[in-house]
């Protein structure tokens, strides 16, 4: 961050320091305009199938609509409650930041336990939200190399010591909030102390950290998703790959994380400004662009093969689970069996799906897989 952006930074932000209380419709504009942003995007960041015309009308008037996962529609609801939940605590300036609020917000945004088919497939296992790791969450890079976070052994400890460096930090005011809040979120998805759900309570803290300080949010779009992780992987080959490195890396080793990020805080609060100053009327920090569903089915469809809404859901939960059954898929995206038989049926005809087995025994085969972002050095 170089001295003239952080001057610029500073003079954005005694703006919009010196503009409040807003009135109270432009604050209750504001609120619901990043409310449906932040969690759109920081769950697509993460693989949510949802539109953002879905998240609109599922967070503001409590509606599901249109075809997505079950699962989808829980969390994105779920992180909203974690998001109230982060601004009440945030605006809390007597209580400092603690683990129990960290472990907590985990359980809430992911709508509390659930299960999780292995990377092999072959069997389900539980995932336990709102208590740290019990077993390994390393991932294999884009070259290949096992990239390892804390184990669970050293979870615990490295969380502890965490949240003390950041009470003392906050208090001795040695960096700047943005270094704060950056550091902060690199350290943490260093560790990556739960078993899902860490990128966003990173994204989260970010947030709370920010708000604290009396900055405005900041919303990382999901289409800005390569760039995020490419700079956190930078930041990684300076600090060294061992966990104990990365948990306790210095503010000089992720410059380049520490600019991405004031980048948007910037940005933020120019837009903050031409919202108040009437420069520009639409509160939307999603472009219409980033507004459409994400690629992130993993199947590489012909050009010739045309693909409804629905026939993407059910592709992504036959690559989740090759044994599911149709009674399953129709549980997941609200619709009776004939009509996911009749999908299936397209699916087949059109070489995409390929049933191997009888129908009690056998599981589904996807004609055209891409590797999935999950197991590819996805860090957050």
């Amino acid at each position: 961050m170089s001295s003239i952006q952080t001057k610029k930074i500073q003079k954005l932000l005694e703006f919009w320091k010196s503009s409040q209380p807003l009135n109270e419709r432009l604050q209750r504009n504001i609120d619901q305009s990043f409310m449906i942003d932040f969690n759109y995007n920081s769950n697509h960041l993460e693989g949510n199938t949802l539109t953002y015309g879905q998240t609109k009308m599922l967070l503001l008037f409590g509606r599901v609509e249109g075809e997505g996962l079950m699962r989808d529609f829980e969390e994105m609801k779920a992180h909203n409650v974690g998001l109230e939940m982060m601004k009440r605590e945030a605006l809390d300036k007597i209580r400092p930041l603690s683990e129990i609020f960290i472990r907590e917000l985990n359980r809430v945004i992911l709508a509390g336990d659930f299960y999780k088919l292995s990377s092999d497939r072959e069997y389900k296992y539980k995932i336990h939200t709102g208590v740290y790791k019990t077993r390994p969450n390393s991932v294999i890079t884009e070259s290949g190399e096992m990239f390892d976070y804390a184990s669970p052994e050293e979870t615990p400890s490295m969380m502890g010591d965490l949240v003390k460096w950041y009470n003392a930090c906050e208090k001795k005011k040695t960096l700047s909030v943005i270094e704060l809040a950056t550091l902060f979120h690199y350290r943490y998805i260093r560790i990556h102390p739960f078993e899902d759900g860490n990128g966003r309570i990173a994204r989260l803290l970010v947030n709370y950290i920010l708000l604290r300080h009396g900055y405005p949010m900041i919303v990382i779009p999901a289409a800005d998703r390569k760039n995020y992780l490419d700079t956190l992987n930078k930041c990684d080959k300076i600090t060294g790959a061992e966990p104990y490195m990365g948990a306790n890396a210095k503010i000089e080793q992720i410059t380049a994380f520490v600019d991405y990020i004031a980048n948007y805080v910037e940005k933020k609060l120019v837009f903050a400004e031409q919202i108040i100053t009437g420069k520009i009327r639409k509160i939307e920090e999603t472009g219409k662009k980033q507004q459409k569903i994400p690629d992130n089915v993993p199947v590489n469809v012909p050009v010739n093969v045309p693909l409804s809404d629905t026939e993407k859901y059910i592709l992504k939960l036959i690559s989740d689970n090759t044994k599911i059954t149709y009674d399953e898929i129709a549980k997941e995206i609200y619709m009776n069996r004939k009509t996911v038989q009749r999908s299936i049926e397209k699916l087949k005809s059109s070489g995409l799906l390929v049933r191997i087995g009888a129908d009690k025994n056998g599981y589904w085969e996807i004609s055209y897989i891409q590797s999935h972002d999950k197991n590819r050095g996805n860090k957050i």
